[in-house]
């Protein structure tokens, strides 16, 4: 387990997750968000090469199964994919406090960007996101779990958090 791959719906807790498992891992982790976004989040120029050239290192932790532009290309570099396959509630009460936190509190998410509640009302804010894209995104693991292409994986499904910090344990247990 040197080049993993975490995926889910927005709120699942990938971010979370990639870093605890990098960090237990002694991997490099690496946020694809903030590799997407610049300031203002406009998307970066160099987003593609970015994730093309660390995906081609021997060892990384993505906490994201990757924009469609690069999703085949870090699919096929992948030797695990851990899937955080959550219940809708459980995915929407965390997005949910989520960005009420982070808009209450005006932090910076990564390259200067914060949210507003105000952004709540787009289509592209996480909370509308993961209700609208739910049972897309389900689908697209389902398939790519599935397909041949992606027989060289080892695929992981995890159903609740629990699920999670327990595979996290005996995956690779905290150092002492």
């Amino acid at each position: 387990m040197q080049r993993v791959l975490v995926a889910g719906i927005t709120g699942s807790g990938k971010t979370t997750f990639a870093r605890e498992l990098a960090a237990r891992a002694g991997l490099p982790f690496h946020e694809m968000d903030a590799l997407y976004h610049g300031p203002g989040w406009v998307p970066l120029e160099s987003f593609e090469d970015e994730v093309d050239r660390i995906s081609a290192e021997e060892r990384w932790v993505f906490d994201s199964h990757g924009y469609q532009q690069v999703r085949d290309l870090v699919w096929s570099r992948a030797d695990t994919v851990v899937w955080l396959s959550y219940p809708r509630p459980v995915v929407m009460s965390r997005v949910l406090r989520r960005s009420f936190v982070r808009a209450w509190q005006g932090s910076e998410i990564f390259n200067g960007n914060t949210e507003t509640f105000r952004d709540w009302l787009d289509p592209e804010h996480p909370v509308q996101w993961a209700w609208t894209q739910y049972e897309a995104r389900r689908r697209d693991i389902l398939t790519r779990f599935a397909d041949p292409a992606y027989a060289h994986v080892r695929k992981v499904r995890l159903s609740g958090p629990w699920a999670a910090r327990r595979w996290l344990d005996v995956a690779r247990p905290p150092s002492a």
